[in-house]
């Protein structure tokens, strides 16, 4: 849509050749315009221009042709108005309104090629607010309350104005959902699991919905969708025959199944996730999304979290443990993203039950609302980034920690960021009756089986190798940031955060290994004030097996051996 002025134009005799010409002219021809003295407007809008056009604004004073040829309706509000209203008469079908406008109108910058950067002199500045009639003392006046301007701004803030609310949904959503299992199984299908079990309590279940950029049923959403439904405006017939999927679409579902678009993943996300402070309504929003595709919808992953939007999204599956898949479905730097993002959590289970006990607790902090910060605790009421995978895991060992420490006290640790999986000194008593060498083997998901693996030959070369589970690089981080900057401002020395304390109570080397980027895990050796030797994924990936892609990326037993050997003899 065109202003006011050239609409009228348009409608006069020979207006038709105008019209055409300012659309077949070339963009940066046209911004030339705005820069333009008045009198130098005619000889660049007529360059290139028919007869016809010429002949029509012959008559047109160098002074009224510049505000008629550069009379955009993006910038008319009056036009702008007319055309709203013209959309709201059209109900049986969508209205779009096509609103031109040109970069920095009205200022001296206007329609400047290099006006990105560019900023207003202080005597320009001094200009335009005289030609609004301000001055340095009134600029940021409100509005006369006598005013029209004044009475309407009055009337919109009533009209806009909400309700106090708390910012609780009133939801408690259980700690845990008892999942258990006496089989290998991996993370992507307990997390599975854990939204079925949820979908059964009838407090939880009616807020939460779920979305995923056509991929939800191999990233396990196939259970909940069967009990939830598939979200459509209106009921839709089912084609589909499938016994293990029941894809019903009706009003009462509540999943909704994106295409294969994972930037409307994270918009969606966004908007699901700010549902109560917007429009009162809380919800339980959970995303899942192949892991290397989250930087796809990174963009807009920003932005919701910028906006204090509150969800949970699953990458998964994740990594080069996917590895007959290709490398274009494995990840490596996704962990760190998830790390370094604000108003994200990042964590990285191996286990049923921790992964049980982080969801809940994920998805009970967005039911509780946000919560006033502390500094006994990381503020992290927003999103939630589970980095899961499809590889079968053993549980025992998870169970043989869980039996020595107890589920208050592990549960308690695992939502920290870190617990100890192996005490080597229990495990092994004559390692520490001898005084054998200690090293700390750290692990964060799909990789526990090989470090575990590498402990357990380290003791029968006589050193003890502690195995520590990373649940939360995240937390762990912001834990250790918190006491630093804490020692910054008060010119203390730092403090060893509790969850770190808890985890390495002893003093030794560190050896780090993950299924991402080696470094997202390596600044464990500054926190702790050891040596470090970060063993990850550090090159682009490959296809072959789980055991092949280890090896090449020195994840297996042997390459861990051999890095805890180099991080003692670095101490």
């Amino acid at each position: 849509m065109y202003g006011r002025r050239l609409a009228a134009a348009y409608a006069r005799p020979g207006g038709e050749h105008l019209r055409a010409w300012i659309d077949a002219m070339p963009n940066e021809q046209y911004q030339s315009l705005f820069g333009a003295e008045p009198a130098d407007v005619r000889e660049r809008f007529l360059d290139g221009a028919p007869a016809e056009v010429a002949a029509f604004v012959a008559g047109i004073p160098d002074a009224e042709l510049a505000p008629l040829v550069t009379d955009l309706g993006g910038h008319d509000l009056a036009a702008l108005l007319e055309a709203f209203a013209q959309c709201d008469a059209v109900t049986d079908r969508p209205s779009v309104v096509l609103a031109y406008t040109v970069k920095g109108w009205g200022l001296p910058i206007a329609g400047n090629p290099r006006n990105h950067a560019a900023l207003l002199s202080p005597e320009q500045v001094d200009a335009l607010r005289a030609e609004h009639g301000l001055t340095r003392q009134t600029e940021w006046d409100r509005l006369d309350p006598s005013s029209a301007a004044g009475t309407l701004a009055a009337a919109r803030r009533e009209a806009l104005a909400r309700p106090p609310r708390t910012p609780s949904s009133g939801v408690v959503v259980p700690t845990s959902t008892g999942v258990r299992t006496g089989k290998p199984v991996s993370t992507q299908e307990v997390f599975g699991r854990v939204l079925v079990e949820l979908s059964r309590d009838e407090a939880v279940a009616p807020l939460l919905v779920t979305t995923a950029p056509d991929v939800a049923t191999s990233t396990n959403l196939a259970g909940f969708i069967n009990r939830a439904g598939v979200f459509a405006p209106a009921e839709r017939r089912s084609w589909s025959q499938d016994r293990m999927l029941r894809w019903t679409e009706t009003p009462a579902g509540q999943h909704i199944e994106l295409g294969i678009s994972e930037m409307n993943l994270f918009l969606l996300l966004g908007q699901l996730g700010l549902s109560w402070d917007l429009s009162g309504q809380p919800l339980l929003p959970v995303g899942t999304v192949y892991d290397p595709f989250v930087l796809r919808g990174l963009d807009a992953f920003v932005h919701a979290v910028y906006s204090g939007a509150r969800f949970v999204v699953a990458g998964t599956p994740s990594g080069i443990t996917l590895a007959p898949e290709g490398g274009a479905h494995q990840s490596t730097i996704t962990a760190s993203v998830g790390l370094e993002l604000p108003g994200v959590t990042f964590v990285e289970p191996a286990y049923a039950t921790a992964l049980d006990w982080l969801l809940c607790d994920a998805l009970g902090r967005i039911a509780a609302g946000p919560q006033a910060p502390t500094t006994a605790a990381p503020a992290d009421d927003g999103a939630t980034y589970l980095r899961l995978t499809t590889r079968p895991l053993d549980q025992a060992p998870f169970e043989a920690a869980r039996a020595r420490l107890g589920d208050a006290v592990l549960r308690r640790q695992v939502l920290a960021g870190a617990y100890r999986l192996v005490d080597a000194h229990e495990a092994h008593p004559e390692l520490r009756e001898s005084g054998a060498p200690v090293v700390h083997l750290v692990g964060s998901g799909a990789v526990l089986p090989e470090v575990l693996a590498a402990a357990q030959e380290l003791a029968g070369e006589g050193i003890a190798a502690h195995v520590v589970d990373v649940t939360s690089l995240d937390r762990l981080y912001t834990a250790w940031q918190r006491t630093l900057r804490q020692g910054v401002r008060t010119a203390t020395a730092p403090s060893v955060p509790g969850a770190l304390r808890t985890a390495f109570p002893d003093r030794a080397p560190v050896v780090t290994v993950h299924d991402a980027a080696s470094h997202a895990m390596a600044w464990l050796g500054s926190a702790l004030g050891v040596h470090a030797v970060p063993l990850g994924v550090d090159a682009f990936g490959q296809s072959g097996s789980v055991h092949d892609l280890y090896e090449l990326h020195d994840l297996l037993p042997g390459s861990i051996v051999n890095a805890a050997l180099a991080a003692l003899t670095l101490g």
